[in-house]
């Protein structure tokens, strides 16, 4: 019994918890543009939908993903993920610290924080290539599919207020 509640606890949502827990701690001090109230004005239904839909499925999808770190691959995806959250970090950085700056005025600077998920996502990918439900059939490219949806739709919103010029 140990064993199995073990298996269930071995799983990917754990890698999304420093992600998730800076989010919350530092999304406050964005700049304004980045407040849910300006960010999320007027974005259109067909992209502020599917981004939503897909953005539950990639968060809530690795709580079923195995997180193993034991074969080569499953090694370079660790690495992946750790420098994908040190990037992602710091483009939230360099908006919360250099808000007016040119790397944060520039289209690159400004939409970093929703291009570089990209990075850790492909890095947990990596890790978690098997569900705890091995009946039902999976591998990475699943994962890495939903992921790249929720990041096109991700990056048009994002994109949509850069565009404001706010």
């Amino acid at each position: 019994m140990f064993s199995r509640m073990r298996g269930w606890l071995c799983n990917c949502f754990w890698l999304l918890v420093p992600i998730l827990i800076f989010n919350l701690l530092f999304a406050r001090q964005l700049p304004a543009a980045f407040q849910a109230d300006i960010f999320w004005q007027d974005i259109p239904k067909a992209i502020s939908v599917p981004e939503n839909i897909f953005r539950t499925i990639v968060m809530m999808l690795p709580i079923l993903m195995k997180l193993r770190v034991s074969t080569r691959s499953e090694r370079l995806g660790l690495g992946i993920y750790l420098a994908g959250i040190v990037l992602y970090f710091a483009s939230w950085a360099a908006l919360i610290v250099f808000p007016q700056g040119t790397w944060s005025s520039s289209g690159a600077g400004f939409l970093a924080p929703a291009y570089t998920p990209m990075i850790w996502l492909i890095g947990i990918g990596l890790m978690g290539n098997q569900l705890q439900i091995s009946s039902v059939p999976f591998n990475r490219w699943t994962y890495w599919s939903l992921s790249a949806t929720f990041l096109l739709f991700h990056n048009l919103h994002a994109f949509t207020v850069y565009s404001r010029g706010i």
